[in-house]
């Protein structure tokens, strides 16, 4: 059984959290995000400490306690750290170039791939063959992750594609004769 909702929430410095209601806000230097909290479950706050409260009598209270507390965690590190996601792109002439909020990525079609990038994510490009995925929404950049792999997932015999910085791509051997 999982104990991931009776774990308190420590907010860092430089971090505000407010609630109202059943809508939980969180701020951070530049960042604000809210989150609605499920009917079954109640939040508190106390000093520099969340914690989350469920009623035992209902069914899926717990789990939803689960998934509320996980929500505000990531929240409350969002705004304060931030997340990031990074791909490396493998195959010759692969390459990516950012201009502005626009993500452009030759992979190997006969026209090269533009993707515009959603609101609160950021890309950065240390090199050409490596992509860094940056903001404070931790499913955002996942998704956004998720789809700039999409254009090429690495395939299994030469292992040419877009995969994770610590994807592990199983390899197959060619046909033989």
């Amino acid at each position: 059984m999982s104990r991931v909702a009776k774990t308190p929430i420590v907010i860092p410095t430089g971090v505000e959290v407010s609630l109202s209601g059943k809508s939980f806000t969180v701020k951070g230097k530049s960042e604000q995000m809210s989150f609605d909290i499920h009917e079954n479950v109640n939040v508190e706050v106390n000093e520099n400490v969340i914690q989350v409260k469920w009623d035992d009598a209902v069914k899926n209270a717990k789990a939803q306690a689960g998934t509320v507390r996980a929500s505000i965690s990531n929240m409350v590190t969002g705004v304060s750290k931030g997340f990031e996601k990074k791909l490396t792109l493998i195959g010759v002439g692969y390459r990516a170039q950012v201009q502005g909020n626009k993500l452009t990525l030759s992979l190997g079609y006969s026209n090269p791939v533009q993707y515009i990038l959603p609101e609160g994510i950021k890309i950065e490009a240390p090199s050409q063959t490596e992509l860094v995925v940056k903001g404070s929404d931790k499913q955002r950049v996942g998704q956004v992750a998720s789809e700039i792999r999409a254009f090429r997932p690495p395939e299994p015999y030469k292992g040419k594609g877009v995969r994770y910085a610590d994807e592990y791509v199983a390899r197959k051997e060619a046909k033989k004769k």
